[in-house]
Formats: structure tokens, sequence, C-alpha cells
């Protein structure tokens, strides 16, 4: 069971030949704690997803994932409006940041988790390009205000870690996460 409404998460899953039985998004208040780092808030989230959707389901393997943008202790909203698409990509101009995604797995032998960092560099970018994006509509509701396997994906001068991580499931991990809680997967 796949406990994200993410069309992304789905489509990465599907693209490694897994296809979740039933896929129940997992409603849960998505606010940083106090002195909680940006790290600790993926883990956190992501753990807090697999587990309430577990608990309506006992008897199932649970994936949950979360996916955090972060400038240094900073973490950027998931883009809601315009303005915060545009705001994130005026932070994110000419720097590197930081995606962080954790995935969580629950399932009969208890529930585990992993946490995947990526660097991530833009380019500087223009005003028209920022105006260009904004009105393209690909940031609302992405985490940092943007869609790297879009448009956005041209402002990425340099990439370390999981590109599917950035997407929104770093594959490799969950797959081994999954075959750990006994799916067949591969």
């Amino acid at each position: 069971m796949l406990a994200s409404a993410s069309p992304r998460r789905l489509d990465l899953l599907r693209q490694v030949g897994v296809e979740p039985d039933t896929i129940l998004g997992a409603e849960i208040d998505e606010s940083p704690r106090p002195k909680e780092t940006p790290r600790q808030l993926a883990v956190r989230l992501a753990r807090e997803k697999a587990q309430k959707v577990a608990a309506a389901r006992p008897d199932e393997v649970v994936l949950a994932a979360d996916t955090v943008v972060a400038v240094g202790r900073r973490v950027l909203p998931k883009a809601e409006a315009d303005d915060d698409v545009r705001a994130c990509l005026a932070l994110l101009s000419g720097r590197a940041h930081r995606v962080l995604t954790a995935v969580a797995v629950s399932g009969p032998k208890g529930l585990t988790s992993r946490l995947v960092e990526t660097r991530v560099r833009f380019k500087r970018l223009t005003p028209g390009e920022i105006d260009a994006y904004v009105q393209s509509r690909e940031g609302i509701g992405k985490a940092g205000g943007y869609a790297i396997q879009g448009r956005a994906g041209s402002f990425v001068t340099e990439l370390q870690g999981s590109y599917s991580g950035v997407v929104g499931l770093p594959l490799y991990e969950t797959l081994n996460l999954l075959a750990g809680a006994g799916l067949k997967v591969r």
C-alpha cells in the first residue's frame, strides 16, 4: 500500500515494476517542530504517515515518504501560490541546497526508514526565467517550489545523490526497504 497521493511517487514505483494494490494518502500536520532540523523533519513525517495508514491497515505493508528542501537549517515550503514559487526560486538561484527524502515502510517486521540526502545546485536565474517558471504553474504543490523532472531540470548545474529522491522517492532505498518487509521486488 502506498501512503501517498503523489502521482510522482506512483510513477516512480511503476517505473521499477512495483504496483501498489492500494493508494491512501495520509493526512498529518506537516509543520516543523521547534528546533527540528530538516533531516529530522523529513524522517518524522515519513514515519508518521506510514504509522497512520498502518494503524488502519495493520496487515499490510505500507510505504510512505516525505521530501523536504532545505537551505542550511531553513526548510522551504511546499509552494501553495505563485508568490511561494517565486520566493523559493529567488532563494535557490545561484546556490546549492539539499533535498531530503525520507522513506518509511511499516509491515509485519515493524517500521523501518531511510533518509536520502541529495545536493542540488541551481544556476543563477534571471527574473525572466523565474517569471516563466512561475507562469508554468509547475512549482505549485512542490517542496521548494520546483519540479526537477520538469522545466526546473534546466536550472540544475550540479546534482550529487539520488535524482529519484529529488523527484520524491529514492528508488534504491525504497526497493531495499520493501524487500526487507518481505515483498518481492525487482
